[in-house]
């Protein structure tokens, strides 16, 4: 169960015609998907969230701070993707370093975040959509607007957009990119606008308090309660210093997607290269957008009057300019449409790894004679996605997102330490500062958050964790690859 594939066997495996997937992506196109999956429901929706529940205008501080622990986790993705450029991200790394099982546990994680990620961002952007529609007067039926408040509904759009970016994926990597391209030129333009349009109307009142008083909080009540509250007592506070890092908690699902540059390594012409390059590249821009926007919209509107729904637009209407929010939630809605994608295509990338390894069915490894792409892993998990998205509420479905990406980041990290031990010999185009302290701090950041996550989002993530080791022990094991050859 711990039997580790070689670096050397891994890279091997992508040179099967049967099984390799196209390689046509560089630094720009990744730093693109990068971006275009990062700036997504974070900067368009949980900016108001966070600002008036527990940070106030020092949620530009909140997303400083995620962004920190998103970038220690960015410096041990960038080493690995420049060392092992294989499609499957986290999981390929686990699998030469940690081990099978471990590969398993981290593989069957990143198909659940993945696929939980694109359903809630299907959601919000389907949200966008119809608020759009009403305001042209056109509206859908209730049961064909989702679910909301306890009233079960069937989210129509949601469904249509996650299969319509399935067909796109299927058609080419290349094809996707060129959309992403277009997508984020949109939503960058949308939020520069936010940034420059938006400074002129900044009220400096509004920053006072910078860091509001801290107050107790009332905390949360059995599986509701976060973790690091059942186990110790403490209690998060809402807003003061502690607020700041009880917002970032919740702010760091708008940095999910960094890592779904490391799952396009083996598309990539220059990996050891460009990899790393659009890892660290795409974080960088997208923290300083964000800290920019919140410093902007809390500056517009004082935090106790921002909406939790469309803080961005809402704040243009607070003073009197509609036009602007309408452009606001129009580059909402499309940019949504990228996050999405891209979370799909990182989805079944890991999908077809696993798949390719033995450790799920290999019909599924197979890649499209004309399109270069696994189709038949695309076609299934979009099918799948598209249902979930479709019959599911975003506040469903949030808090595995999160718990999910922090388990791999603190995987991928220990991974670095262990690997360097094990294979010096490695050649790496990029190699993590500061090892093993650098990754450390990384584990301790990622746990530190995971703590302040609910425990009911332990407990479903528990039960994920349980019917995967099922499934390896059923299926995996036995028809391991890396098992079987020897």
């Amino acid at each position: 169960m711990f039997r580790t594939k070689d670096v050397e066997q891994s890279i091997r495996d992508t040179e099967d015609p049967e099984f390799a997937l196209r390689k046509s992506l560089s630094a720009l196109d990744l730093t693109v998907f990068g971006v275009g999956v990062i700036i997504g429901t974070g900067i368009f929706v949980l900016t108001g969230v966070v600002a008036r529940q527990n940070a106030g205008p020092s949620t530009a501080l909140a997303f400083i701070a995620a962004g920190v622990v998103c970038g220690l986790a960015a410096l041990c993705y960038a080493e690995f993707a420049s060392t092992v450029p294989v499609a499957g991200s986290a999981y390929t790394f686990s699998y030469a370093s940690l081990g099978e099982l471990p590969a398993w546990i981290i593989g069957w994680d990143l198909v659940l975040e993945l696929a939980l990620g694109c359903a809630v961002v299907a959601v919000g952007w389907s949200g966008y959509v119809r608020s759009l529609m009403n305001n042209g007067g056109v509206s859908l039926p209730e049961f064909l607007s989702g679910t909301h408040g306890g009233t079960f509904g069937f989210d129509l759009l949601a469904f249509l957009l996650v299969l319509v970016l399935a067909g796109i994926l299927i058609v080419g990597v290349k094809l996707s990119s060129r959309v992403t391209a277009v997508i984020v030129a949109v939503k960058v333009t949308v939020v520069l606008i936010v940034i420059v349009v938006g400074a002129f109307f900044i009220n400096g009142s509004n920053y006072r308090p910078f860091i509001p008083p801290a107050r107790p909080s009332a905390g949360g009540r059995g599986l509701d309660a976060p973790l690091i509250q059942l186990m110790s007592g403490f209690v998060p506070t809402h807003f003061g210093v502690m607020g700041i890092f009880t917002a970032a908690a919740v702010v760091f699902f708008a940095f999910i997607g960094f890592d779904i540059v490391a799952t396009a390594a083996e598309e990539t012409v220059n990996p050891q290269r460009d990899v790393p390059r659009g890892i660290l590249g795409s974080l960088f821009l997208c923290t300083l957008l964000y800290v920019a926007v919140s410093l902007v919209v809390t500056g517009m509107q004082h935090y106790t009057r921002l909406s939790v729904d469309a803080p961005l637009a809402d704040a243009f209407k607070s003073v009197g300019h509609p036009v602007w929010a309408g452009l606001i939630s129009f580059g909402a809605a499309v940019g949504l449409t990228s996050v999405c994608m891209i979370l799909l295509l990182g989805q079944t990338r890991v999908f077809f790894a696993m798949s390719r390894d033995g450790l799920l069915p290999r019909t599924f490894s197979h890649v499209h004679p004309r399109f270069g792409t696994p189709y038949r892993s695309t076609v299934l998990l979009g099918v799948i996605v598209a249902i979930v998205a479709g019959c599911t509420s975003i506040e469903e479905l949030a808090g595995l997102v999160n718990i999910g990406t922090l388990f791999a980041f603190v995987v991928v990290a220990l991974g670095v330490i262990i690997l360097r031990r094990r294979r010096p010999d490695l050649p790496r185009a990029f190699r993590t500062p500061l090892v093993p302290y650098l990754p450390v701090a990384s584990v301790l950041a990622s746990l530190w958050l995971m703590l302040n996550l609910p425990a009911e989002t332990w407990l479903r993530f528990g039960v994920w964790m349980v019917v995967g080791c099922v499934l390896y022990a059923v299926y995996g094991r036995a028809h391991s690859r890396l098992g079987t050859s020897r």
